[in-house]
């Protein structure tokens, strides 16, 4: 379940970011663009980290099933 919880907070993350992005380039504040740009990736990154976790968790169970 933490898997899904770390996807949906990046997704979350990166959807603020983009926003963050998308107001600073419409009132030229390039500090908030760039906060934008940085929340945007670390949104994507936390995303893939419980992509690989679901993943790890994965081949795990299956390595369970074998034995």
């Amino acid at each position: 379940m933490s898997d899904d919880r770390d996807q949906l907070k990046g997704k979350g993350e990166e959807l603020k970011g983009k926003a963050k992005q998308a107001w600073g380039d419409m009132t030229d504040d390039t500090q908030t663009e760039a906060e934008g740009k940085g929340e945007e990736i670390k949104g994507k990154a936390r995303e893939k980290m419980g992509e690989a976790r679901d993943r790890l968790s994965d081949l795990g169970d299956d390595e369970e099933k074998r034995q």
